[in-house]
């Protein structure tokens, strides 16, 4: 790919989970500790997997159909975060091709970011972990402004302290969420149909402006020819 044409989009934001970063087989693998401590069998991976998005609420639905309305999703979703904490990037990698797009971006000088429904407490050392803390031109996660996404405050908040145009900056994102948030904040948005995709609502019908099925076919949006 031709980095010398110039590019579409002046930055990059991307979803975390299911999006920069396959971080289910340490969250399902959680949950399946969860399930077990609780007397209940394990559950296939493939099952959870599209729950993962959704964090250890997805999860804790998916494995004991238990909402956070309910009194026992406090101490069940405890008891995940911990087990999670513990085990936060045992088999977690960059998508297949992520690593290639991020390079791609950095030889561009093309800012990239992170905008995240996760708390910091499992995205800060997560990125540390996988050593993209210092490439990241900024990190917000889910509890870093009073609302999380849908809501376009965690996009916009991003944009500001990366010093970035929300109308020259492209979103990517695996849940419905992220392309409502991305639209809300004005940027152009992309769902990733690689993703866990756990929305009810089909992929298809979230009214993204691209969609991918690998990552580095965003490089064929950022890059027209």
């Amino acid at each position: 790919m031709n980095v010398s044409v110039k590019p579409v989009f002046e930055a990059i934001l991307f979803d975390l989970d299911g999006t920069l970063v396959d971080t289910a087989p340490d969250l399902v693998a959680a949950a399946n500790r969860l399930l077990l401590a609780h007397g209940k069998k394990a559950l296939p991976y493939e099952e959870l997997r599209p729950r993962a998005s959704a964090g250890a609420r997805g999860l804790i639905a998916g494995g004991f159909g238990i909402t956070p309305e309910q009194a026992e999703y406090i101490p069940l979703r405890d008891e995940f975060f911990q087990y999670y904490e513990s085990h936060i990037c045992v088999d977690s990698v960059l998508f297949n091709g992520m690593e290639e797009l991020l390079h791609h971006f950095e030889k561009a000088s093309i800012p990239w970011g992170i905008v995240t429904n996760k708390m910091e407490r499992f995205t800060n050392p997560l990125m540390q972990l996988m050593g993209l803390n210092h490439r990241a031109c900024v990190i917000v996660s889910g509890d870093t402004t009073a609302h999380a996404k849908p809501h376009p405050e965690p996009l916009l908040h991003a944009a500001r302290l990366a010093g970035i145009d929300p109308s020259k900056t492209l979103y990517v994102g695996d849940d419905h969420r992220d392309i409502i948030a991305g639209r809300e904040a004005g940027m152009k948005t992309v769902t990733a149909l690689y993703g866990y995709l756990g929305s009810i609502e089909p992929a298809h019908a979230w009214g993204a402006d691209y969609e991918i099925q690998e990552p580095l076919d965003l490089l064929k949006i950022v890059f027209p020819k």
